[in-house]
Formats: C-alpha cells, structure tokens, sequence
C-alpha cells in the first residue's frame, strides 16, 4: 500500500506534536511537581498510575465509539484541540492563585500536587481519545503489512525526537520559576491545538466498515471475550510483552531528568544527550524496515539486547562520556523495541476492529507499567539519599539502582517471547 506525502507530512506532525505533550506529560510534570511543590517519588508515581489509569479507561470507551460510528477524524481533530486547552490550564496552577482558592488548606504545595494529578488526568482524557484511540486507530486502518513497519518506526522514533524539542526549545528556562512553567504550558498548548485545527485538512478519512448489529457496550468488552482472546492469540502475547517491556521502562523514566541534574549534576544535559537523541531517533527510523523485510524475532532481539546493554552501562558509570553511551544504547533500544512490537499488534489486529482493540493496547502500554513501573521505581527509591532546600524543604535524589530494577523486569519478557516465536514460526510454516 502505498502512501503519498500528505499522509507523511500527517503521520509526521500529529506523531510528533502528540509526543512533545506527552513528553511534557510523562518527564516535565514530573519536574513540575518536584520543584514547584516538592512532590515526592510517592507522589510521583502516584500521578503516573492515576494518568496511566485514565488513559485506558478513555482509550477503550472513545475506541469502541470511534469504531461504532466509523469515524476517526472528527475524534483526532477536535480531541488534539481540546488536549491543548488543557495544557495551557496547568498555567494556572500557581502558589498564589492556590492559596487564594484554597485559604484554608495547611498546604499551598500539597494542594498543589493533588491540583496537578487531577488536571493531569482531565488533560490526558483528551490527548488519549485524540491520539491513543483514534490516531492509533486510523494508522492501523491506513497501513497494511508491506509498510507498518516503515510507518511504525517513524512513529516509534518520535518520543525521542519530541524530547529532543522539549529539552532543546526550553533549556534555557529556569525550571525553578514560575515564569517559565506558564510560558511552557502556553507554548505547548498552542501548537497542539493550531495542529488539531490542521488535521481537519490533512488527514483523510478511511471508511470504517461498522457492525450495526453490534451495540457500543458489545464493543467496548469485544477484546476482552474468551473467543476472542482464543482466537487471537498472537495478538495477546504481543500485548502482554509489551506490557512487561513498558514496566521496565516505567520503572526508571519517571525519574530519568532528575537522575540527570539531581544525582549526576549533569545541569547541560541537552546539550550531552542531544546527539544521543537525534542517533537513536534515526536509528529507529531506518531500523524499521527490518521488520518488513526479515519479520518479528529477528527484528526484536537486538533491540531488547541494546534495551538491556544500556541499562547495564547506565548502571555502572557515572562520568559524562559513558553515560551518554549508554543513554544511547538505551535510547535505540527503547524506542526500537517498541516499533517492533507496535508493528506486530498492528499486524495481529483484526480488520475494521482497530477501535475495539486501541484499549488492550493501552492496558499493555501505559495501564498495567504505569501502574507497576513507578510504583517499583518508588520501592527501589524509598531509601534514597535526601537534600534540604533552601527554604528548607527536603527532596529525594533518584540513584542508579532504577536501572539495574529496569534491568531485571526486561529479563521477564523472555516468558513471553518464547512462546510467541514458536506460534509465530508454526503459522509460517503452514
């Protein structure tokens, strides 16, 4: 099946802007909390489960919508502007305007932290409807077997490239100034929705073929039905590797930037791991056409091995030179790990029933590792060393050992892994 440029120019920007407010959602607010109300590791991952929660919920009811009435653009569209008026609403979250609402809570900053967990999830009902249901959807539909592994690691590479953006366009910011964190929620919140207003002349709609005599309830417990489950069994194992490769990510990534400046005081960071992104990010690109070309077990394995190689580098050494090798080592095999297992959940899902299935998608993506993965990250932290602020407030500083935690959770994908090959392998050989 072959594309033309307006569907890249699409897939591009929307791939790409939805990864920049993710970005500023799973790494910034993250930062957000811990410097502007000295949220804690338990706060932190608290915040990631409650999001990663919302997510699911929100991917698998607009899903089944968006299949039920055989739309998808209507939901991209106008969810990408609605995401980002939820962005720019994190400007208000100040000091002042907190204790102005709230005179009789004992804490500004504990108000705070609840305030940005529940705006968190509001903002992510809105990005996950637009992107996580309807996008995702609308690029199965769009794509077949000759070229989702092509598309999938252009889409794969984004995450990176987005936070080559972020870190880039506000390392000059003060992220311990308010200023800053309202001028970064107005920026980003713009673009997602001048780019939610261009999709209505960018993206053409596919038709969707719906099943009238299937209610929307039908459709939203469709994936989760024994038969179903029964008769696509390539499809859940893939899910389910994709859910312990997520944990393992999740273990670390929600403390990844304070790693960098709190622990190894590493304060040009974005100027280190700059080049480190823009490698790995084209290193995805072309690496997915190795998944069209030689299929899924040969494609996976080096990337889950780089995954664990960086993991191990990260772990050992702390000096500028190796820890940007490792962070690319990680980096190429974060995000080439993941395109391999997008494209084969993509291949694996029954035609006209993208919608249904962009839910269990997200239960493998985001539900079950942001739930688990910070929730470890935060065991594996609880004993960490602590510093007192100035105004004499105390914060955590996140240690190596998230790496090695990560480490070990990566090494479970091999019980999923093998059997999947070996179904893999007996349907090619019929």
């Amino acid at each position: 099946m072959k594309k033309n440029p307006k569907f890249y120019l699409a897939l591009v920007i929307f791939c790409l802007t939805g990864q920049i407010a993710w970005v500023v959602e799973n790494m910034y607010f993250n930062v957000f909390i811990y410097k502007m109300f000295n949220a804690s590791a338990e706060a932190i991952s608290t915040m990631v489960a409650a999001s990663a929660i919302a997510a699911t919920v929100t991917t698998v009811l607009i899903g089944a919508l968006s299949d039920k009435l055989g739309k998808r653009k209507i939901f991209i569209c106008s969810g990408y502007i609605l995401w980002g008026i939820s962005i720019w609403s994190f400007s208000l979250l100040r000091m002042d305007v907190l204790s102005a609402l709230f005179p009789a809570a004992a804490s500004a900053a504990a108000v705070g932290v609840s305030a940005t967990i529940i705006l968190d999830c509001v903002m992510t009902f809105f990005g996950s409807s637009a992107n996580d249901a309807c996008f995702n959807a609308w690029l199965t539909d769009v794509t077949d077997e000759t070229n989702r592994g092509r598309v999938e690691g252009i889409n794969a590479m984004m995450p990176l490239v987005a936070i080559l953006v972020v870190f880039g366009g506000f390392m000059s910011f003060d992220l311990n100034k308010w200023e800053s964190w309202n001028l970064i929620f107005y920026i980003i919140g713009i673009a997602v929705i001048l780019i939610g207003i261009a999709g209505f002349f960018l993206i053409r709609e596919e038709p969707v073929k719906t099943e009238d005599n299937k209610s929307y309830f039908g459709n939203i417990l469709y994936g989760f039905r024994p038969k179903v489950i029964k008769a696509n069994p390539g499809l859940y194992m893939a899910l389910a590797a994709l859910a312990l490769f997520n944990i393992s990510i999740q273990i670390f990534m929600p403390y990844l930037i304070l790693y960098y400046t709190e622990t190894l005081g590493m304060d040009n960071y974005v100027l280190i791991f700059a080049p480190a992104i823009v490698l790995a990010a084209t290193f995805t690109a072309l690496y997915g056409k190795v998944y069209d070309t030689k299929g899924f077990q040969k494609a996976i394995l080096p990337t889950v091995a780089l995954l664990g190689a960086g993991y191990v580098v990260l772990f050992f050494f702390r000096s500028t030179v190796p820890v940007f090798l490792g962070s690319l080592i990680m980096m190429c095999g974060y995000l080439g790990t993941g395109a391999m297992l997008g494209a084969l959940i993509r291949d694996c899902t029954p035609e006209n029933k993208a919608g249904m299935f962009q839910g269990l998608r997200i239960v493998g993506q985001v539900l079950i590792p942001g739930v688990v993965g910070p929730a470890i990250g935060a065991a594996v932290l609880k004993n960490a060393d602590t510093v007192v602020g100035d105004d004499g407030t105390i914060s955590f500083i996140p240690n190596a050992n998230i790496f090695l935690a990560a480490l070990l959770a990566l090494l479970t994908i091999a019980i999923v892994l093998i059997p999947l090959f070996r179904l893999l392998k007996s349907r090619k050989s019929r």
